[in-house]
């Protein structure tokens, strides 16, 4: 247990850095949240980002901060972190963010946070300070996650194929236009209960290091709570265009019905895993979705190449951020 109160002045620097970064989660994933129902034309992208926003905030009120006690107490060993491991793992999990949004490619800025925090912890305390079960838990969903994805989206878009077989083109779009405003809200709601806790819980790990909180509390304080889901909705309703097209068109072409049957997948998907307390990818899970629902329809309509460079960027995620935020751990000793 960290037994030195951390100056209240550096606490409050970083509990803004962590809600800085939340921001840039919501900005950096609304892609995955609105890409669908833009580029299918059922909404216009200041609609989409408000509705995506509106629901990502929501989810305060359904789901359990399961998510956040794995992150907060399941990953690292608590006794370990210090305000230059939390400094460490937040600037390597930004750093990683802008690369990968001036690129324009869909990384997880969920995974890109994990691998701050082990990065920035390892430098301090070497591999014996991480948790072992929880690691693995996320390590695995990084191959989960994108297959359910894509396994619930290529199975959604082969029965509404089977249930509307002598459905007119018309009047399928006509009724999937409606349908996909609720996927999206759906898909958001998903979106706002895991991504935000993944901040929360950095945030209640830090008040544990600085002894402004207890390792026996269940809960972070309500303030931490609140603060992270607003600033993942506000994050939502600036949005990160440049990953738009990326996942809106470029991967596979989408129509309404395509939209509807990504977004319901990625959003159970989501669901179970906020359910679980497993900290997954928003943005492995609405890809593998949109591959899956492309290739329901015929393989040669997913652009393979691009998916392809998609999957190297979700490979090389946790080992980049995790590698800038030990230089970012070392550099946070000298100047905190």
């Amino acid at each position: 247990m960290q037994t030195v109160t951390i100056a209240f002045w550096i606490v409050a620097l970083l509990v803004v850095l962590a809600l800085l970064f939340d921001f840039m989660n919501g900005f950096h994933d609304a892609a995955n949240s609105i890409a669908t129902v833009v580029s299918t034309g059922v909404l216009k992208p200041h609609q989409a980002v408000v509705w995506a926003a509106f629901f990502n905030f929501l989810a305060i009120f359904i789901f359990q901060l399961k998510v956040a006690a794995t992150i907060g107490k399941g990953t690292v060993d608590a006794s370990v972190v210090d305000h230059y491991v939390i400094f460490g793992a937040l600037v390597g999990a930004i750093t990683w963010n802008i690369i990968t949004w001036y690129y324009g490619i869909p990384s997880s800025s969920s995974h890109a946070l994990i691998g701050g925090l082990v990065g920035a912890t390892v430098a301090k305390a070497g591999f014996g300070a991480l948790v072992g079960p929880g690691l693995i838990k996320t390590a695995l969903f990084i191959l989960v996650s994108p297959m359910l994805g894509f396994l619930l989206g290529a199975l959604l878009m082969l029965a509404v194929s089977w249930g509307f077989f002598h459905s007119t083109p018309r009047r399928m779009d006509r009724w999937f236009r409606r349908l996909q405003l609720i996927s999206s809200a759906l898909y958001s709601l998903g979106h706002g209960s895991n991504d935000a806790q993944k901040t929360m819980g950095i945030i209640w790990l830090l008040l544990i290091a600085a002894g402004y909180t207890s390792p026996a509390d269940a809960l972070p304080p309500n303030w931490v709570i609140v603060s992270c889901f607003v600033a993942i909705a506000l994050g939502t309703l600036f949005g990160g265009w440049r990953i738009v097209k990326t996942m809106g068109q470029k991967i596979t072409k989408l129509k309404p019905v395509g939209g509807f049957c990504a977004e319901t997948g990625g959003a159970i998907t989501l669901f179970l895993a906020s359910a679980f307390g497993i900290p997954v990818s928003t943005t492995h899970t609405i890809t593998g979705a949109i591959v899956g629902v492309g290739s329901a329809q015929k393989v040669s309509a997913v652009r393979w190449g691009l998916a392809g460079n998609i999957v190297w960027a979700w490979v090389l995620t946790i080992p980049a951020s995790a590698a800038v935020s030990a230089l970012a751990w070392w550099v946070g000793r000298h100047i905190l």
